[in-house]
């Protein structure tokens, strides 16, 4: 067990991650959020933005040579190859910032937010799992109406993700995020008294 222990965090897109992390965060706990350093790591100047661009062509780019996400977003899910190209070009990256981040962190535990724990290389870095689960119905319903999603379009997303099955398999602990606001905020409460005692 590494001090302070790391939590790695993850769920499916729309599962209520985010929402997750925020009330763990409002509790004291530190919290690396993986999507963000993504961000990062690819933003102009960035070693990673020109390998992507090497990869993938010009049409990856905005017109201010930023990455347009949309346009890579609809490669990757259109083919596993470009995927994994683009995975072989952050996954390092990431991890090796998210552990720095954890590094200097401190606190009782940490939070690892990283959406597509089940493939990452940081799964090994994290002492115990925590999904955030709820039903594929409901995940489809919040794309559609967060993000504008049509209905096959969602459903395409939730395909290129590692299963349902395949996250609660590795599994420590899981939210169910099907309720309100406060059922997630008991269930965190408890969590991070758990947590707390594994320091």
């Amino acid at each position: 067990m590494s001090v302070p222990p790391r939590i790695g965090l993850t769920g499916g897109i729309a599962s209520g991650k985010t929402t997750v992390a925020n009330l763990f965060a409002e509790l004291g706990a530190p919290v690396i959020d993986t999507d963000i350093i993504a961000r990062e790591v690819v933003a102009p100047g960035q070693p990673a933005l020109d390998e992507i661009a090497a990869a993938f062509g010009d049409r990856v780019l905005q017109p201010d040579g930023s990455l347009d996400r949309g346009a890579l977003r609809a490669r990757i899910f259109a083919s596993e190859e470009d995927r994994r190209t683009l995975e072989a070009i952050t996954h390092p990256r990431i991890r090796a910032e998210a552990l720095r981040q954890a590094d200097a962190a401190g606190g009782p535990y940490q939070l690892i937010v990283v959406p597509l724990l089940v493939q990452s290389p940081l799964r090994g870095s994290v002492d115990r799992v925590l999904v955030v689960d709820c039903p594929e119905k409901l995940q489809i319903e919040r794309l559609v109406a967060r993000d504008g999603e049509s209905e096959v379009g969602a459903r395409r997303i939730l395909a290129a993700q590692s299963s349902r099955g395949e996250r609660l398999a590795i599994a420590d602990d899981i939210i169910t995020n099907d309720g309100g606001l406060e059922d997630l905020r008991e269930q965190v409460a408890a969590l991070h008294e758990i947590y707390r005692s594994l320091a």
